[in-house]
């Protein structure tokens, strides 16, 4: 009796063994199926979270292209020039402007990038480039014109266009090569803006070229191609006297790049080039802004003779013969 002394405390009688294997044996069956809904629950709840994912990234993919095609078609439509209704507003006054664009000529490359020039191109917008907001708009336009992206894009829509004419037509023959048609005809358009893009980008981001290509656009002068700017010949007023002045200063750089032993020789020529530069840029902005053609010409002119010596000092050698391209 001392043994189960403590038993009534506990508020429980002890089980003899078989009662006890007897309420194992029932509760077992209760406890399994209490154990099914938890794993059902967490399968049915993964799953469900899978598929909001799926459709979720499939949303963003979709807005993504779609964003990106709504922008080549406004890009392609500009490379196309504005439409046939407008050729009647160009014979206005304002039109006969050098910068103003008849009906066929592309859109200026100042156009193809209007958050980085909002203003446009000089003298309504500034010479100087954020050169970093340039190449970002550069890329994101590059992404947008990518032959490759729209090659997935010419095929759908050569295949709405041979939907529509299956009507017409009976022969599979004939739907396959306007699917072809449209499939390269979209890629071609990409193509050329995606090659318009990259040439604008690499005349806007240069000072020099970018000096050259307004005066060519504005005022319709050829500076790239124009030899007889470096003398003085044209009779614009720069004066032979001035121009013999730089080619002095321009042969006294390159005896000093020819005498050079070291890179570091070439440390103080490099840092006076490159202040002259700054100052041509300095120059040209006040020009253009003046809408000053011959100080403009002529500063390009000037800037052209120190990004030749800056690519010399770039690719110098010892004992290397220096070449000035000017």
């Amino acid at each position: 009796m001392p043994r189960f002394a403590a038993l009534p405390a506990l508020g429980r009688a002890p089980l003899c063994a078989q009662c006890a294997r007897a309420a194992r044996r029932s509760m077992a069956p209760t406890a399994a199926a209490a154990e099914r809904p938890p794993m059902f629950t967490s399968t049915s709840r993964a799953m469900t979270t899978a598929r909001r994912s799926f459709a979720s990234a499939q949303t963003r993919t979709s807005l993504q292209q779609s964003r990106w095609l709504s922008l080549f078609t406004r890009l392609s439509a500009a490379a196309r020039g504005p439409p046939a209704t407008d050729a009647a507003s160009s014979s206005s006054p304002s039109a006969a402007s050098p910068s103003a664009a008849s009906p066929s000529t592309p859109p200026s490359f100042y156009a193809l990038f209007p958050k980085t020039f909002p203003h446009g191109a000089p003298p309504a917008g500034p010479f100087a480039v954020d050169v970093r907001a340039l190449r970002t708009e550069f890329l994101r336009l590059q992404a947008a014109a990518h032959p490759d992206f729209h090659h997935a894009a010419g095929a759908a829509d050569a295949a709405d266009a041979s939907d529509t004419s299956e009507a017409r037509t009976q022969t599979g023959t004939q739907t396959g090569t306007q699917t072809g048609t449209g499939h390269s005809s979209a890629r071609a358009r990409a193509e050329a803006l995606s090659s318009r893009i990259n040439e604008a980008y690499r005349t806007l981001a240069s000072p020099l070229l970018r000096a050259q290509y307004l005066l060519r656009q504005r005022f319709d002068v050829d500076l790239a191609n124009d030899e007889s700017t470096l003398t003085g010949d044209r009779g614009n007023g720069s004066g032979g006297g001035k121009d013999m002045d730089l080619l002095m200063a321009v042969l006294e750089v390159r005896e000093e790049i020819e005498q050079a032993q070291a890179e570091a020789d070439l440390e103080p020529v490099r840092a006076a080039n490159d202040a002259r530069m700054r100052a041509s840029e300095a120059v040209l902005e006040a020009a253009f802004a003046a809408d000053d053609a011959a100080a403009a010409q002529r500063e390009a002119v000037r800037l052209r003779y120190w990004v030749s010596i800056d690519d010399a000092l770039r690719n110098w050698e010892r004992g290397k013969d220096i070449v000035l391209e000017h």
